[in-house]
């Protein structure tokens, strides 16, 4: 029971950490969530926004890059970054210590702002990052290695150094599924993602509201 004259703390939602490898279908799954109006926060649309053209962050990494990392149209660089963080760890740190503190304080307003029972976080690096302390849970969407590389290779095109090297960056798979709460296996079709994602909004609901 609150005090008199004390105000009650606003309800905080159940916060479900969404994560997963490269290629494992995050951004799909989270879809699946928004389909069915749970709100959702994803770390990498707040990056985004963080490094547009006149954003602080953006100044802050040409200062630590270089003005090469910039586009002619002002944008940052993303492809040609990401290229040099994934085979230089003291490069890929160094771009992570000035981007996740401000990203991680945007998920923290934004979960606050929440009225839902409960909200998704996809946070790709949520283990890497030590930021497990933000979420109540723990979804892993997970694939073997090999799936997740043939989708990449598939979607980005990217060379296969190239994703061999940033799935060496992110938590091996064993670790990752140690750490779970929840666990989708993501092998199969569109329809079948779906299914397993509404019998988890079903058991969050009944986790949040208590009914």
């Amino acid at each position: 029971m609150t005090s008199p004259g004390r105000i009650a703390p606003e309800p905080r939602p159940l916060v479900i950490g969404l994560t997963g490898g490269i290629g494992s279908g995050k951004s799909m799954a989270a879809g699946q969530f928004s389909r069915l109006d749970v709100p959702v926060i994803d770390a990498d649309e707040l990056a985004h926004a963080l490094v547009a053209p006149g954003e602080p962050a953006l100044d802050t990494i040409l200062d630590a890059f270089g003005a090469d990392y910039q586009r002619p149209d002002g944008q940052l660089d993303r492809d040609q970054l990401r290229q040099l963080v994934f085979t230089d760890p003291a490069c890929r740190h160094r771009l992570e210590s000035i981007l996740h503190p401000l990203i991680r304080n945007n998920i923290s307003e934004l979960i606050k702002a929440t009225r839902a029972p409960y909200t998704v976080v996809v946070i790709p690096l949520l283990l890497e990052t030590g930021q497990s302390d933000l979420v109540d849970r723990i979804l892993v969407i997970d694939a073997p290695e090999q799936t997740l590389i043939d989708r990449v290779t598939a979607r980005d095109q990217l060379p296969a150094e190239e994703i061999h090297a940033i799935l060496g960056s992110q938590t091996d798979r064993n670790t990752r599924l140690a750490a779970a709460d929840d666990i989708i296996i993501n092998t199969g079709t569109l329809d079948e993602l779906a299914v397993k994602v509404q019998a988890l909004h079903e058991k969050y609901l009944l986790m949040s509201t208590g009914n």
